[in-house]
């Protein structure tokens, strides 16, 4: 697999409510922080304003864009940036799978799309790879999301056997096509994984780790990998990644065992060679630093229902606010 379909494999996104959002007149909500969702929205008629915090300037929203929001962070929609918001859950009713929520009569504002809630209590150092918001807004990517759009307003409206779970697929259909849009068309924008992943040679040596995590890759190898000199390739990695080569293959393999760890409960002694390490002391001290506890500690938690909560407070921090500092580089 690509390394955007193996991420999104480990987030194993499952689509919570996919339904349609009709608003009218003025108006002004705010959605709470929200641990591991990810929303995903296309705009169908009219028009609104999206703010997102942390986000500098409102983001405008016109028939037929679409915004995703992998990072859980608070946001608005308003249909005037300078309008006090409203709770959304006191605006109205939650969504329910398959239909459209009306707010102030309707008319002027329609969305559909869905929210999706993803698994596993590495899911926090997975999304801080994600950008804060991604925003399709031009004519020819909105061309490629208009099947998915179109077909997701037909089963909200006609609701049909099956319709529940067609929306589903449509929404991961939505989710997937607007990052690959994202990536492709402006994933250089800001340093960090989807710049990466974006740059043709550390894209190249980013696929080459995820292909074997388990090889002793050095710098040195990566470098000629991709036809760059060892300084000349961990230079630009680091400005473009915003973290070391060898920073990123440790976290990439600490992310596959806490997976293997959580979903199948491999013993350590299995996982520890599999992922290029000669010993058990040398791979928890690795998993240890990047996923904050013990992996028989994390492993122990995961049997007992994988709950973040489970977890002691430094694994917590750790899932919640995975790497900020290399993000911030």
């Amino acid at each position: 697999m690509d390394p955007l379909s193996e991420v999104l494999s480990l987030l194993r996104p499952q689509s919570h409510v996919s339904s349609g959002f009709d608003a009218g007149g003025d108006f002004s909500l705010r959605f709470d922080l929200s641990h591991g969702v990810i929303k995903c929205y296309a705009v169908v008629s009219g028009s609104c304003w999206l703010v997102v915090d942390g986000v500098e300037a409102p983001l405008r929203q016109e028939a037929g864009d679409c915004f995703v929001l992998p990072s859980g962070r608070p946001f608005r929609l308003t249909s005037d940036p300078g309008l006090p918001p409203a709770h959304a859950k006191t605006a109205f009713p939650p969504a329910q799978p398959g239909g459209t929520v009306t707010y102030n009569g309707g008319g002027d504002l329609l969305l559909v799309g869905s929210r999706f809630v993803v698994s596993g209590s590495h899911a926090g150092h997975l999304l801080a790879m994600m950008p804060p918001v991604v925003h399709i807004r031009s004519e020819a990517e909105q061309a490629a999301l208009r099947f998915s759009v179109e077909r997701m307003r037909a089963e909200l409206r006609e609701a049909q056997p099956g319709g529940h779970l067609v929306a589903q697929h449509l929404a991961h259909m939505m989710l997937i096509q607007a990052l690959r849009l994202h990536l492709r068309d402006h994933g250089t924008a800001t340093p960090g994984w989807f710049a990466a992943l974006a740059d043709p040679k550390i894209g190249a040596a980013i696929s080459a780790m995820h292909a074997e995590p388990a090889r002793r890759w050095t710098l040195q190898a990566l470098g000629a990998h991709v036809g760059m000199s060892r300084s000349t390739f961990a230079e630009r990695f680091r400005l473009v990644a915003g973290e070391t080569p060898m920073d990123y293959l440790t976290r990439w393999r600490m992310l596959l065992a806490a997976e293997r760890l959580e979903r199948q409960g491999e013993p350590i002694a299995t996982i520890a060679p599999s992922l290029g390490y000669e010993s058990e002391s040398a791979f928890s001290t690795a998993f240890k630093r990047v996923m904050g506890c013990p992996p028989r500690q994390y492993g122990r938690s995961a049997a007992r229902g994988g709950s973040r909560d489970a977890l002691p407070a430094s694994a917590r921090k750790q899932v919640a606010e995975p790497q900020r500092q290399q993000h911030s580089a």
